[in-house]
């Protein structure tokens, strides 16, 4: 996903919630302010090109000094961006950069 296309869906608000990322912010106690600082100062560290019907990507971004993993798809044609989940990375799933995921 493109860091521009992502940053101009965010810029313009082109935000879709996905119902089950609302639920699990609710549960994880998550805002949506905390997610789009998350992307807005995020990297890409996992890409879905493939997913349909938009390629996503897993980023790793910062709210405060809050760690926050956030999975995102793009509709490049209308610059909008669906948040599909959001958590708190641990060590038991990653590596302590929070980037790599631990080897089963």
């Amino acid at each position: 996903m493109h860091p521009l296309a992502i940053k101009k869906a965010l810029d313009q608000e082109n935000i879709e919630w996905e119902r089950h990322v609302l639920e699990r912010m609710f549960q994880r106690n998550i805002s949506r302010d905390a997610v789009i600082d998350a992307l807005k100062t995020g990297e890409c560290i996992e890409d879905y090109p493939e997913d349909r019907p938009f390629p996503s990507a897993l980023f790793l971004g910062w709210h405060r000094d809050k760690a926050l993993h956030v999975v995102a798809a793009l509709d490049d044609v209308a610059s909008r961006i669906f948040i599909i989940t959001v958590y708190e990375p641990d060590l038991r799933h990653f590596e302590p950069d929070l980037r790599t995921r631990r080897r089963k």
